[in-house]
């Protein structure tokens, strides 16, 4: 599975702005944002000059590290979203939120995105009493979620489950975390999405 080479608290100081990439961390006073809120690197507190195009790849860069894609990934969402009718910006994110990984983070049974694809890859998780290893595997309305039964003991999952409250479970999920499992009830709308990126800015960079 492709990653950045890049540490996960290194992400967040880059883009300066919480991505929640280390589960529990990330709500504690540990949180490196916290104690260096700047860039990292020697030059870090220079002032750089931020043109249209600089705000506009930090925008996709931040995006990009908050659902955990590389480039070529990221823009075949976009190409998809460009090609539905609709909001293409909002389109997107939508096609981010309903991934595997995602929908796993956001019901809690997993602490992180990182965490919620490796547990995919290794055949943790079912989709309608159906095993996927694939996290980017795209929900529909009506799809249940839930933890293999014989994985419900193994480590990150009692994590997860003892953790459970650190996140609010969005509307338009349903869960039961006692059980390990939860539906998708319906396909999110934009004020639901907490993802801490402006899309418009987004699609603004790759129409040119």
């Amino acid at each position: 599975m492709a990653s950045s080479k890049n540490t996960a608290c290194k992400q967040c100081r880059r883009e300066k702005v919480k991505l929640y990439l280390k589960g529990q961390r990330c709500y504690s006073d540990k949180c490196v944002l916290e104690k260096k809120p700047y860039v990292p690197g020697q030059r870090a507190r220079r002032r750089t000059m931020e043109t249209d195009y600089y705000a506009q790849l930090r925008e996709k860069q931040k995006a990009r590290r908050y659902y955990g894609l590389m480039e070529r990934q990221f823009r075949n969402y976009y190409e998809k979203a460009v090609k539905r009718k609709g909001v293409t910006g909002e389109i997107l994110l939508q096609f981010l939120e309903m991934r595997l990984d995602s929908i796993v983070y956001m019901m809690g049974l997993a602490t992180s995105r990182a965490q919620a694809r490796q547990l995919i890859s290794h055949g943790h998780v079912r989709v309608n009493n159906k095993k996927v290893d694939r996290p980017s595997y795209q929900l529909k309305e009506g799809d249940e979620v839930s933890i293999a039964e014989s994985s419900k003991e193994i480590a990150p999952v009692v994590e997860a489950k003892e953790s459970g409250g650190t996140l609010t479970v969005p509307e338009w999920l349903k869960v039961d975390i006692d059980n390990l499992k939860g539906k998708v009830l319906r396909y999110p709308e934009r004020q639901e999405i907490k993802a801490p990126v402006n899309e418009q800015v987004i699609v603004e960079l790759y129409s040119k």
